[in-house]
């Protein structure tokens, strides 16, 4: 087996473990499944760094045996070597639980042992809410078995299944490996139900093209801060950090969503981010943003920024404290409907998170791409109408894309990408209808849509060259787009073809005296269905 077949193989083992103690489908099971892979993934981590630094661990038959037996001097000595590494001590190793499982309190041991590890960590293995409050790397797991008596056999069984493996193999496969080991591990667990507005997991070949388009062939870059207010698991900035270079960005992040801030952790220590970890924070984007300037009296604003956000959702509870900051939403709110149903939300949303992501671009430099239904582009009124004549009157927007339809794992909406620049480097946009591309396939019982390679290099590519495609793509100015009611649909740009057959004077008269007898038969047929319904009713009203 391949070590990705290895992998998804201690995925599924572990989703098979959760099950067989009553937690298939619970809404704590993605907890312990991404935590323990993530103890496996650090424990591992740990050993093949520490081996490299200590010729004695490296030489040794069991390293863990060896580290066990040095002194606290000498592991003090590997912990100021170690960079983006947790410091694991000989009780925090997996080996150390695999030699404690006859002890009858094993649950507790093992639940103490993820706890130490993430209380020894927090200064820099943690992420944080908007009051600032850390959340740590690990919390107890046994608890979510509701049978007392069945914790110390369930955290027996989860260890069981991590001895076995080695992600050591996986260390030099980075970005791409990891990506897709991410995507399967919480493929179970990325859907919209329970959380307020979170969990919109963007599929990968369209975070590779923001990331592409956005980044474009730009060789210099350094210190450069990417930004997501809605950002979920964190799938955009992978992909956008992956684009710079991982060593030349610090990724800042906010979602209100619990679940997706574990699981953005996750995603950022996979992809070697561990120095953004700060700037992960749990908390409403809208109502209180936390990346702010020095001074804290302004939005800090970034040199890229990616965003998925909800598209509708009804806030009441928060609407008022939104409204009333005006300078920031620009363009107005959605109001609140007079009736509330949470299966049909009617709030539009996103438009909330588009004016947070044009105000959050640095001024003359900043670059951004934002998911939105792809029915705001031909908007005639209300919040999004105003938003598509700013970002078109003050040239702002650069490109559009329409994707196909059921590309999302989360939604049927119809979606398209804009793309802003505050550069403002051309006086055409891009505008890209890639609705007829993509594959077919079934995802449990939905039908879904997905991107192939060289379509995705078709759309960076007809993209960054501004090429005129027929029936795909066109370069606009800002004033044709204003002469077409602020449209950003790129289908209302193509050209319209009739294809001219030539007849003679008989071939003519033939096709007209043939759509003459297809309108009388369907005339006639009219005519019988219409008396037939009219001897119905008399017969039911008689009846």
């Amino acid at each position: 087996m391949t070590i990705k077949e290895k992998t998804i193989a201690l995925i599924d083992a572990l989703k098979a473990t959760c099950q067989t103690y009553g937690m298939g489908n619970d809404g704590n099971e993605y907890k312990i499944i991404t935590q323990v892979f993530l103890y496996k993934f650090i424990n591992d981590k740990f050993g093949y760094e520490v081996k490299r630094i200590s010729p004695k661990l490296a030489t040794a038959d069991k390293w863990e045996e060896t580290y066990c037996q040095m002194s606290e001097e000498e592991r003090l000595e590997l912990f100021d070597e170690l960079v983006d590494i947790p410091h694991l001590w000989p009780e925090h190793l997996i080996s150390t639980l695999w030699n404690q499982q006859s002890k009858g309190d094993f649950d507790l041991i093992f639940d103490s042992t993820m706890t130490d590890i993430a209380d020894k960590n927090i200064d820099i293995w943690s992420t944080q809410t908007t009051l600032n409050t850390k959340i740590p790397l690990f919390e107890k797991l046994t608890i979510f078995v509701t049978d007392e008596a069945q914790r110390a056999p369930f955290a027996r069984a989860l260890v069981d299944k991590l001895v076995n493996f080695s992600f050591e193999d996986a260390f030099a496969e980075h970005y791409d490996f990891f990506a897709a080991i991410f995507e399967y591990l919480i493929k179970d667990y990325n859907t919209a139900g329970g959380g307020k507005y979170a969990e919109y997991y963007t599929p990968h070949a369209i975070a590779t093209i923001m990331a592409r388009l956005l980044v474009g062939e730009q060789p210099n870059l350094h210190n450069i801060e990417c930004y997501d207010p809605s950002a979920g698991t964190g799938t955009l900035l992978i992909a956008l950090a992956h684009q710079i270079g991982e060593e030349k960005c610090t990724i800042f992040a906010q979602d209100i969503s619990q679940k997706s801030n574990k699981m953005l952790k996750l995603n950022l220590i996979l992809n070697g981010l561990i120095s953004s970890l700060d700037h992960a924070i749990q908390g409403d984007t809208l109502t209180d943003p936390y990346h702010k300037s020095n001074d804290k009296q302004y939005l800090r604003q970034f040199d890229f920024i990616v965003s998925n956000p909800p598209f509708k959702l009804d806030f009441p509870d928060t609407h008022k404290k939104i409204a009333v900051q005006t300078a920031r939403f620009w363009a107005g709110v959605p109001k609140v409907p007079k009736k509330i149903d949470p299966k049909k939300p009617k709030m539009a949303i996103y438009t909330c998170f588009l004016q947070h992501v044009i105000n959050s671009l640095k001024p003359d430099i900043g670059k951004g791409a934002i998911v939105v239904p792809t029915g705001f582009l031909t908007a005639k009124n209300g919040v999004e109408c105003k938003i598509l004549e700013k970002i078109v009157d003050e040239h702002i927007v650069y490109g559009c894309i329409s994707m196909p339809s059921n590309v999302f794992a989360t939604t049927g909406t119809n979606v398209s990408v804009l793309f802003f620049d505050n550069s403002r480097p051309t006086d055409k946009v891009v505008l890209i209808d890639a609705s007829k591309l993509g594959e077919e396939y079934k995802d449990g019982n939905n039908q879904k849509r997905r991107l192939r390679d060289d379509e995705i290099d078709k759309i960076v590519n007809t993209f960054l060259n501004k090429e005129v495609v027929d029936d795909f793509s066109v370069a606009v100015t800002y004033d044709e787009i204003k002469e077409k009611k602020y449209s950003l649909a790129a289908g209302q740009y193509f050209d319209v073809k009739i294809e001219y057959v030539p007849l003679t004077q008989e071939e003519f008269i033939a096709k007209m005296n043939k759509y003459t007898e297809d309108l009388e038969k369907l005339f006639a047929e009219g005519d019988k269905l219409q008396k037939a319904i009219f001897e119905q009713l008399k017969k039911v009203k008689y009846e």
